[in-house]
C-alpha cells in the first residue's frame, strides 16, 4: 500500500470534526444553506477587527521593499519583539523578542515545540476532552499520549497527573480556555499545576515542560481574569494562535513564547528556530507578521461571543439539557440523553443540526457544539434541539 500503517490506521480513526463538517458540506448542496445549522467547526463567523482592514490597506498603499521575501526563521525581529511587549504587559514578565518564534499557527507551534523537546518514546500527558489532534502531533515525533481525567467541571485531576508523573514523562499539554468545553483554568488550579511539576522534576532530576495551547487565551467571559501559567512554573512554552482573538484563521499565524528564565532557553529557543525549518514552515507567513505586530492588543468583539453563549446555554438548560457553562472560547459540551452519543449526533442530523460526538474528544457521552456562528444558525438550531429533548424525555 502507497499509505504507511500509521497514517492509514489514523485516517481510518479520523477527525469527526471535520468529518462532521464535510456532512454540512453535503447537506448544504442537498437542502439549502439556511436550513442546514452547522455546529461543528470552530470557524468564526466574525469578520477581523476594523484595525486589522486599516492596517492592510495601509501595508498595501505604502508596501515596503522586500516585504514578501524570506526572513529569519524565527520571524521578523519588529514583530517578536512587539509580541513580548504585549506578553510582558499581560503577565508582568519581561519577555523580549529572543523569548518569541513566529509560527504558522497554533498547529505549527505545537509541532515545532514538540519536534524539538521529544525523544522517541517520551510521554506527554493530555487531559481529556481534549482537542484529538494533540495525539496526531505527539505521534508525529515519537511521542507517546497518555490521556488523564477531568473533573465534572472539566478541570485535570491533579491526583491523577501526580500519580501518572514518571520518568519518561517529558511535558504536560493543558488548553486555557478549553476546546471542546470553554473551561477556563482557575489561578489556585494553575498554582497547584506548578506546585506539582516541581515536585516531580526535583524527585525525578529532569525538566517537565508545560505546553500551553493558549489560542483561546483572549476569548473569556464574564470579567474572569487569565491566570498566566508563566507564573507558576518557569519550564512553561506557550503557544497561541490570533485565528480566534482576531478571526484569521486562515492566515496561519501564532507563536511560541518560552520563560525568560526556563533553564536551557537559548538551547532550546535554537531547537524551535531549527525545527520551524526542517519541518518545512520556514517562517510564518511575512505579511501576516507584518500586519499583527501593531495589533497585539486588540481582539475580535468577546461581548457578541458572550451573548452567543447565553442564548445556547439558557435554551438548552430550558430544554433539558445538562450543560457546564463554558467560561472561554467559543464551545459547549453538553452531556448526550443517551450513553452513545454518535447515536444522538445522528438523531440531531435528522433535522440538519450538525455536532461533533464527544468521543471525538476522547470523552464519549457527551457532545460538542461549536457557537462561533451566526445568530440566524443558532436560532434555527433550536428546533432540532427540541426536537431530540422530546424524543429523550428531556425537560
Amino acid at each position: 500500500m502507497p499509505v504507511s500503517d500509521n497514517v492509514s490506521k489514523r485516517m481510518m480513526e479520523g477527525s469527526w470534526i471535520r468529518r462532521m463538517f464535510e456532512e454540512g458540506a453535503n447537506l448544504k448542496k442537498r437542502y439549502s444553506e439556511k436550513d442546514v445549522f452547522d455546529l461543528s467547526l470552530g470557524n468564526p463567523v466574525m469578520e477581523p477587527p476594523p484595525e486589522f482592514n486599516q492596517e492592510l490597506k495601509k501595508l498595501m498603499k505604502k508596501p515596503t521593499p522586500g516585504m514578501h521575501r524570506y526572513m529569519e526563521n524565527a520571524g521578523y525581529a519588529d514583530t517578536r519583539a512587539a509580541v513580548a511587549v504585549q506578553l510582558s504587559h499581560e503577565t508582568g514578565i519581561k519577555f523580549c523578542g529572543n523569548d518569541i518564534i513566529m509560527t504558522c499557527g497554533a498547529a505549527g507551534g505545537l509541532n515545532v515545540v514538540l519536534k524539538t523537546i521529544l525523544n522517541h518514546g517520551d510521554e506527554v500527558i493530555v487531559f481529556a476532552p481534549y482537542f484529538m489532534e494533540f495525539g496526531n502531533y505527539i505521534d508525529n515525533h515519537g511521542g507517546v499520549i497518555k490521556v488523564l481525567p477531568t473533573n465534572d467541571q472539566f478541570v485535570p485531576k491533579l491526583d491523577a497527573l501526580e500519580a501518572a508523573i514518571s520518568t519518561k514523562t517529558k511535558a504536560v499539554i493543558v488548553n486555557s480556555p478549553n476546546n471542546p468545553t470553554g473551561a477556563v483554568y482557575s489561578r489556585d488550579f494553575v498554582m497547584q499545576l506548578g506546585e506539582l511539576l516541581r515536585r516531580k522534576e526535583a524527585q525525578y532530576g529532569m525538566q517537565i515542560y508545560i505546553i500551553s495551547d493558549e489560542a483561546y487565551r483572549k476569548i473569556i467571559y464574564d470579567g474572569l481574569p487569565y491566570p498566566p501559567v508563566f507564573h507558576h512554573h518557569h519550564h512553561t512554552i506557550v503557544v497561541h494562535s490570533h485565528s480566534k482573538d482576531l478571526a484569521l484563521p486562515g492566515e496561519r499565524i501564532g507563536y511560541i513564547a518560552i520563560h525568560p528564565d526556563c533553564s536551557q532557553h537559548d538551547e532550546l529557543v535554537n531547537g524551535f528556530i531549527f525545527c520551524t525549518r526542517i519541518l518545512g514552515f520556514v517562517n510564518a507567513p511575512a505579511l501576516m507578521q507584518h500586519l499583527v505586530k501593531t495589533l497585539q492588543h486588540v481582539t475580535v468583539s468577546i461581548a457578541d461571543y458572550q451573548k452567543k453563549r447565553d442564548f445556547l446555554y439558557s435554551n438548552l438548560v430550558d430544554l433539558g439539557y445538562s450543560v457546564v457553562k463554558p467560561h472561554g472560547a467559543f464551545y459547549m459540551f453538553p452531556k448526550s440523553p443517551v450513553e452513545d452519543d454518535v447515536a444522538f449526533v445522528n438523531e440531531l442530523r435528522q433535522w440538519n443540526v450538525l455536532v461533533v460526538p464527544g468521543r471525538g474528544f476522547g470523552t464519549p457521552g457527551y457532545f460538542r457544539i461549536s457557537y462561533c456562528v451566526d445568530d440566524k444558525t443558532l436560532k434555527g438550531s433550536l428546533g432540532g434541539f427540541k426536537k431530540a429533548a422530546k424524543k429523550f424525555g428531556l425537560g
